[in-house]
Formats: structure tokens, sequence, C-alpha cells
């Protein structure tokens, strides 16, 4: 069963066994649902199922069901969440999951070159930025927006970028 990172728990939150978890899913709205099941990765990974959820600060802070105590979420501080790929919903047809765009290869949409490749993507109030690491140089940001990204081509592993003139 393929998993698929969503988020990370970074501290517990009070004493009734909520997590501050920090998104690093596309569709958070949508992941982070009362009801929704998750994955919590370890060595002996651990099924668990969303309680309550409630925005705080730059938080999602959830509790799981059968886990509402701190005593019992304490030992999965640092962890990250999973998804089960099952559980993924199909989206349109210019829509992509992030771990479908790291790594892509990126190419100059001018000149055809290659770029380097996309190892994250960062989730910013504006838009989305990916990191682009590039072969003997400093990684490369670009913001993942139409006039950036003009062509993503899941089956060839590849995205056509426009870069921005510098000023």
């Amino acid at each position: 069963m393929a998993l698929y990172k969503v988020g990370s728990i970074v501290n517990t939150h009070g004493i009734r066994g909520e997590v501050r978890v920090i998104s690093s899913t596309d569709f958070p709205e949508e992941r982070f649902v009362k009801g929704n099941e998750l994955v919590i990765d370890g060595k002996l990974p651990v099924k668990v199922k969303i309680a309550t959820v409630r925005p705080h600060k730059q938080f999602i802070l959830l509790s799981f069901v059968d886990l509402q105590n701190i005593n019992l979420v304490e030992q999965y501080k640092g962890r990250d969440l999973m998804v089960a790929e099952e559980d993924l919903q199909a989206l349109d047809e210019d829509e992509y999951y992030f771990h479908d765009m790291v790594g892509l290869k990126v190419i100059n949409n001018a000149d055809g070159a290659e770029i380097g490749t996309v190892k994250e993507i960062l989730q910013l109030p504006a838009n989305d930025v990916w990191v682009v690491a590039v072969k003997g140089q400093d990684d490369l940001y670009l913001p993942f927006t139409q006039q950036v990204v003009q062509e993503i081509d899941l089956d060839a592993g590849t995205a056509k970028v426009n870069l921005l003139e510098e000023v």
C-alpha cells in the first residue's frame, strides 16, 4: 500500500490529545476533515480517524478517535501523517498532487535546456513555489503560476517553464 505524506505532527496541544500539525498537502481543507482516516508513520504505522479539526495560528490542531489524552499522543511527536493511495481523490485535468510534481525534470520553454529537478514545494501565502535542484548551483525558486509553469507532462516526467526576466 502506497502512502503519501500530508503533514507532520510537530507537538502536542493541551491535555486532551490534540496534536499540532504542519500541513504539507495541496488540499488541507479536504484532507483534514472529521472522520477521515490517516496513518501515523513509523516502524509500526498507526491508522487513525480524525475526531476534531481546528485551525490555530500556522498549525492545524487535530485529535483522533480513541486517542483523546496527551499521554496517548505524546509518542507521535515528530512523526509524519500519511494518506493511503486509495484515499486520494481524482483531480481535474490541470490539478496535480505535490507527490506527482516532486521529481519532475524542469525544462526551459525558450530553449529546451534542462534546468534541474523539482525537489520540494513550498506553500506560501501568495502562491506555491517550486524549489528546483540545479546541478552545481544554488536551488532555483520558481513560483507555481500559469505565467511561469507552462506545461506539466506527468507521463514524460517533465515540466516546461518560462524563466522570469532578472531585474
